[in-house]
């Protein structure tokens, strides 16, 4: 396996092959060791992590007392590039061309993994690499979808020319186009949010898994017959901090007899597979209307105006037509001459009617106004498209959302499609997801988010949750501490890289306040999974976050499992390491079905489960079962 990166995606998913398949990896990165650090282990790990939390618990607390430095500061620069996880060939090259590609094995290679942070770089070196292996298995990083789609179809058809599909040598050659930012940003909003499923879409299915607090799943299963994922912690949904629950951490996919016992633990329960079309039907209902659009143009407060004047004129052309007998079409046009003073005095006629003929010209006065500011803010939505929306007056209960990158831009198309209101922070005027933003019409916040006054103005004294997913962690960790300062409740959702790190953090911010609900997320080991199972061959549909472990969502064919083949549904089911969840299209299955060759099942499976279910046996690791 080779595996070709520019960031820390490429280190994790080195260090996934290697510790949870046992595979012999050549790891490709450049040699400036600040844009690739590899990850740290051991104990100086935990020394740095406890380091870079102290200076930026200092330097958050200083900004929340007033002495304005607020700088975020880097962290401490790790070790030379050359320096891989143990066991991993590690080549220094600036770029991945012919010669570092042919130097790295490429030629030899089962499967190459390119995921670099630049699109073009992966799909250069992707020309290459097909061209020098046509049986090599491939799997790209481009966050580009739609090129994505394209490429993949062309790196594959020109797979099948060079090797020919008369004797079926093509087989096995594929080329997989993934994206960290999609697989992350669905479990990062769901984190943010609370009550939210984390949902994972295949081509035919939805499936949906929600977290229920301890003791509820008896009363709901016993209706529903819902699925257990996985059991938390004590540590994570207990009032407090048990002692030895290090011993006690989440354990997934468990049998009856642990669900049984979970006594104070959360659950995660698979709560709903649907049909992916009929799901996408209701939401398109959703959409139509008018309404919509109105919205759009004209704020709240002046389509109420508009409203209430409508009501008014309805009511007088009501009344004229009781006080004067005439039918009530003839009296709504009367009531309009009379609201746009159209000269029809009614002289010589009843009190009534010339009354009410005073009242409609007094309406005809005070909407003159009101449709004079439906014009000019019409107008001015047009106008003041490409301008950057303010965070309005009196908001509150919406996410406040740092960065807009590749990661927060995707997390704000989620939260958007979940219709949740979102306030951006973003101090690079020229990021991506500023014309996403613009497009959603959601407001947007420039300015450094470890200066004063940043966080303020993004109302983050009224929001329900603070989602910090800039590149930095230091940023991340100094802007949740400062809002923490601001709220002590606060709901905060952190991306953060180191997993030491993210567990002192995880155990400071809890610990400090323990009223507030913490997370950590880190992209690449959410995304890690799924690059190393496409590179094995495995279709990994998603990742499904679990304290610190990850759950994955994958699609498996039957046929040649005997894990899987003959085997009922409730039969197929090896705790700790899968699950069966559905039939590819097929919502509901019966437990008791036979799965037989030729079916393709949507399974849950831990990391190590999904080696065994790959044909590698996976070494004995020294810290235990990874998740």
């Amino acid at each position: 396996m080779v595996v070709c990166g520019d960031d820390g995606l490429a280190h994790r998913l080195a260090a996934e092959l290697r510790v949870v398949y046992g595979e012999q990896v050549t790891l490709v990165v450049p040699p400036n060791v600040r844009i690739a650090r590899p990850p740290v282990v051991g104990r100086a790990r935990g020394a740095s992590a406890a380091a870079l939390l102290d200076r930026v618990v200092s330097a958050a607390v200083g900004r929340t007392n007033g002495n304005g430095n607020g700088g975020g500061g880097t962290g401490g620069s790790g070790p030379a590039a050359g320096e891989g996880a143990r066991g991993d060939r590690v080549l220094e090259a600036v770029e991945a061309t012919e010669t570092v590609l042919a130097e790295a094995g490429v030629e030899r290679a089962a499967a190459l993994a390119l995921v670099y942070d630049d699109d073009e770089t992966n799909i250069r070196a992707a020309l290459t690499a097909r061209r020098l292996n046509p049986r090599l298995r491939l799997v790209l990083r481009l966050y580009n979808r739609r090129l994505g789609q394209h490429i993949e179809e062309l790196l594959d058809q020109a797979a099948v020319l060079a090797v020919g599909d008369a004797d079926g040598g093509a087989g096995d050659t594929s080329t997989t186009v993934l994206s960290d930012a999609d697989t992350a940003a669905p479990a990062l909003a769901a984190t943010a949010l609370a009550g939210t499923g984390k949902v994972i879409q295949t081509d035919g299915l939805v499936l949906r898994a929600v977290d229920l607090p301890p003791g509820a799943l008896a009363g709901a299963d016993s209706g529903r017959g819902l699925c257990t994922l996985a059991l938390f912690s004590l540590n994570n949904t207990g009032a407090a901090p048990v002692e030895g629950a290090r011993d006690q951490g989440p354990r997934l996919l468990p049998d009856d007899a642990e669900v049984r016992d979970a006594g104070e633990r959360g659950v995660m329960v698979l709560e709903q597979v649907s049909s992916s079309s009929s799901a996408a039907e209701a939401q398109d209902r959703r959409r139509v209307g008018v309404l919509p659009v109105l919205a759009s143009l004209f704020s709240r407060r002046l389509r109420w105006s508009l409203a209430g004047v409508g009501g008014c004129v309805i009511a007088l052309a009501v009344a004229l037509s009781v006080v004067t007998g005439i039918h009530p079409v003839r009296a709504f046009y009367y009531t309009l001459l009379d609201l746009f003073a159209i000269d029809d005095p009614a002289i010589g006629q009843s009190l009534g009617r010339q009354i009410l003929q005073l009242l409609s010209g007094l309406m005809g006065l005070l909407l003159l106004p009101v449709l004079l500011a439906a014009v000019l803010e019409a107008l001015g939505t047009f106008r003041t498209a490409s301008a950057l929306r303010k965070p309005p007056r009196g908001l509150s209960g919406h996410v406040v959302l740092l960065g807009l990158g590749k990661i927060g831009t995707r997390v704000l198309t989620r939260l958007r499609e979940l219709h949740v209101p979102v306030v951006c922070v973003e101090s690079d005027p020229e990021a991506r997801g500023l014309a996403v933003a613009r497009r959603l019409r959601v407001p947007v916040v420039l300015g450094d988010v470890t200066q004063e006054g940043v966080l303020e103005a993004a109302k983050i004294h009224r929001a329900q949750a603070l989602l910090a997913v800039t590149s930095a962690d230091t940023t991340n960790l100094e802007a949740v501490l400062y809002a923490r300062a601001v709220r002590p409740d606060l709901k905060a959702v952190l991306r953060l890289y180191d997993d030491d790190f993210a567990t002192a953090v995880y155990r400071t911010l809890r610990a400090a306040h323990p009223r507030a609900v913490t997370r950590s997320r880190s992209v690449s080991y959410l995304a890690a999974p799924s690059f190393a199972g496409a590179m094995l061959g495995r279709q990994i549909l998603g990742a499904i976050p679990v304290e610190r472990k990850v759950l994955l969502v994958a699609a498996v064919d039957v046929g040649g499992h005997p894990q899987l083949e003959g085997r009922t549904v409730d039969g197929a089911f090896r705790a700790g390491a899968w699950r069966v969840l559905a039939l590819e299209g097929q919502p509901q299955v019966a437990g008791d079905r036979v799965l037989r060759d030729g079916d393709r099942v949507v399974v849950a499976v831990t990391r190590r489960g999904l080696a065994e279910l790959s044909g590698r046996v996976p070494p004995t690791h020294p810290t235990g079962a990874l998740g």
